[in-house]
């Protein structure tokens, strides 16, 4: 027996360690093909469904294993959850000598050095703004870690959060006053310490594309690295080998000018009158695109006469504000941190506007105040494959959705991972007896714009008949407005939409209710974890296909077309069908849970692919009778209850 093997036995150390522990085989199988890959330095690619335990499979032999390790992972939830509950139990059990850090990007650490900068120019600032400085002034002489993730008063207070955060362009580095007392300093210097160091995607192929500074110690020393929700890899990957630039960061930039000129450097009144003038330009440059955030092509965009005029405006008055402050050079460090900032944002800014180079997807997106351009590769495949293949560690990319129909093409190929081992690991959950497919009949096409009205009266009538709670997942924000304000005030229970609060603030009012009902679109197809009677019903009102507009995806597609491989395929169709894996996901989180996924689109029955789709899926009951799957749900309720009892 492998002393993997050992620690999941019904008398090993996990079940001495941790209170009703039950060994799983697939969960064994998923250990030690790790161990091995560890040992080996492999490569190892890993489906394991919800219900299989994936989480101790990998954390079993990382903790055994010599060496140093980085676990990373895909949303803040999960990093939060492994390094204060899951690590600390299983480093209990195995491993108690191994020394474990969580290490999160800048913006999640207070900066002293910019609370103090706040503070200085709090008169600038309306009354709200001063009096929440004053809840993070006094938050900062208690805490030990520095980790903003504990203020409440900037869970939805970006501005605020910008004040008191640093930015790789805005910190001094060794130069800031503060940097004895940096909280990110701290936490990297501890991360160096640790024998196994919890960090998510971003932070890791920031400092793999050497985007950051201070991280990059870490990586090349440890000897595994383990990649949780490792579906989101791809797309995380391509955005940090690629370039950006935003409007935030122009202001931004101008802004601090000010600063500086209003506090330290008061004889430099041109160039805060400089700052200003490119403040007002990068603001006109935003007005050229709609309201409403968007996604869009930037070449397209880019050709545009008054696109042409207004940039040429930005370049224009960046030029002239960069003469300013360069005469400046050498009387203030922060001064200088500046003017490099804006040398660089102005090297970028003629970088994004030559749109012909091949290989890259030139795109923008717009929030309500900002746009930012990106320059993203289509491909990562060889550049972290190559990684991969000469890095001399063991490499662990696990997930619940990862294939389609049990192959990994479509996962290995946007990475690289070629040599990969692979493993699909099924979930344990009786899904014929837990829980219903329903494909309702007589629905209006999926890609017909007044769907709204009907989509609306099929949801309540499955919120009317279900007496636990129902998530309502939407591919659009349009369409998840629309059927919102059509269900509002038709309910008599609570009413949660995306937007109207943070998603954790949101998510948690709708497990305490118990009843609710949770409109939300792509945030809320993976990450969430709601077990129990609080979400009995998913309704999905679209097969994900991405949006015809995304122009990474038509950069993507038209490479394919170019290279004569079937775009659809072998891009759209396992893109698809690994979302609506994820959103499914959402329903059965334990052996106890039961319910209905409905899927509002037809094409999964008219269409030849929508086999494809179905076979990806849980062996779910399956039906076309809306009625019986709310007897379903009436049923299995009921079975709940007596079974509690």
């Amino acid at each position: 027996m492998s002393k993997v093997a050992a620690v999941f036995t019904p008398e090993g150390q996990l079940a001495k360690a941790i209170e009703g522990f039950q060994p799983r085989d697939a969960q064994l199988t998923m250990a030690q093909a790790i161990e091995k890959s560890i040992r080996k330095k492999g490569t190892l690619v890993v489906e394991a469904e919800t219900g299989t335990g994936k989480t101790f499979a990998y954390l079993a032999p990382v903790l055994q294993a010599k060496g140093k390790a980085i676990i990373s992972t895909g949303t803040k939830a999960l990093q939060e959850q492994l390094y204060h509950r899951d690590l600390p139990t299983l480093r209990a059990a195995l491993a108690p000598e191994k020394v474990i850090a969580l290490l999160k990007g800048r913006s999640n650490y207070l900066c002293t050095h910019r609370l103090e900068q706040a503070q200085l120019q709090a008169g600038q600032f309306n009354s709200e703004t001063q009096t929440k400085l004053v809840k993070v002034k006094r938050w900062s002489t208690q805490t030990r870690d520095g980790d903003i993730g504990e203020l409440v008063v900037l869970q939805d207070d970006p501005q605020l959060t910008a004040l008191v955060t640093s930015t790789k362009d805005n910190c001094l580095g060794r130069e800031c006053p503060n940097y004895d007392d940096c909280y990110l300093v701290k936490a990297r210097d501890e991360a160096k310490q640790a024998d196994v160091v919890v960090v998510n995607h971003h932070l890791f192929f920031a400092d793999l594309a050497i985007k950051d500074t201070g991280f990059g110690e870490i990586i090349p020393e440890s000897d595994t690295v383990v990649f949780d929700e490792a579906h989101q890899v791809p797309d995380i990957a391509s955005q940090y080998f690629g370039d950006s630039l935003s409007s935030r960061q122009l202001i931004e930039i101008a802004d601090e000018v000010q600063r500086l000129c209003l506090t330290e450097l008061k004889d430099l009144s041109q160039a805060a009158q400089m700052a200003r003038i490119l403040t007002q330009v990068v603001r006109d440059w935003r007005l050229q695109f709609p309201s409403d955030p968007s996604r869009g092509n930037w070449r397209d965009k880019r050709d545009d006469s008054a696109m042409i005029e207004v940039c040429s405006r930005v370049a224009e008055k960046l030029t002239l504000f960069i003469d300013v402050i360069k005469t400046a050079r050498g009387r203030h460090k922060e001064m200088d941190s500046l003017i490099e900032r804006t040398e660089e944002a102005y090297d970028l800014w003629q970088q994004l506007m030559q749109t012909d180079q091949t290989g890259y997807s030139f795109w923008y997106e717009t929030t309500v105040r900002h746009i930012v351009l990106h320059q993203t590769p289509l491909s990562v495949a060889k550049r972290f494959g190559n990684l991969v293949k000469h890095s001399d560690r063991g490499w662990v990319f696990t997930s619940a959705t990862l294939s389609v129909n049990e192959k990994f093409d479509y996962f290995v190929n946007r990475l690289g991972l070629w040599d990969a081992e692979t493993l699909v690991l099924a979930s344990p959950f009786d899904f014929e007896n837990q829980a219903m497919l329903c494909l309702p009949r007589y629905l209006p096409p999926a890609n017909q714009f007044n769907r709204d009205q009907r989509l609306a009266q099929l949801a309540q009538q499955c919120i009317e008949a279900n007496q636990g709670g129902t998530f309502l997942l939407f591919t659009s924000h349009s369409m998840l407005k629309r059927v919102a304000s059509l269900l509002d005030e038709k309910l008599d229970r609570p009413v949660l939409v995306q937007g109207e609060g943070s998603k954790r603030s949101i998510l948690q009012k709708f497990t305490d209710a118990g009843n609710a009902v949770l409109l939300g679109t792509s945030s809320f197809w993976e990450g969430v974890d709601v077990r129990g009677a609080a979400l009995r019903c998913v309704i999905i009102d679209k097969l994900p296909f991405a949006s015809p507009d995304d122009p990474l995806l038509n950069a993507r597609v038209e490479d394919a077309k170019l290279r004569g491989v079937d775009a659809f395929h072998t891009i759209q169709l396992p893109e698809a069908i690994i979302a609506l894996k994820q959103g499914a996901g959402r329903l059965i989180r334990d052996q106890r849970d039961s319910g209905v996924l409905i899927v509002c689109d037809d094409r999964l029955v008219t269409r030849q692919y929508g086999a494809r789709f179905i076979k990806s899926l849980p062996p779910m009951a399956r039906t076309r009778d809306l009625s019986r799957a709310m007897l379903f749900l009436k049923d299995t309720y009921n079975e709940t209850n007596l079974a509690s009892h």
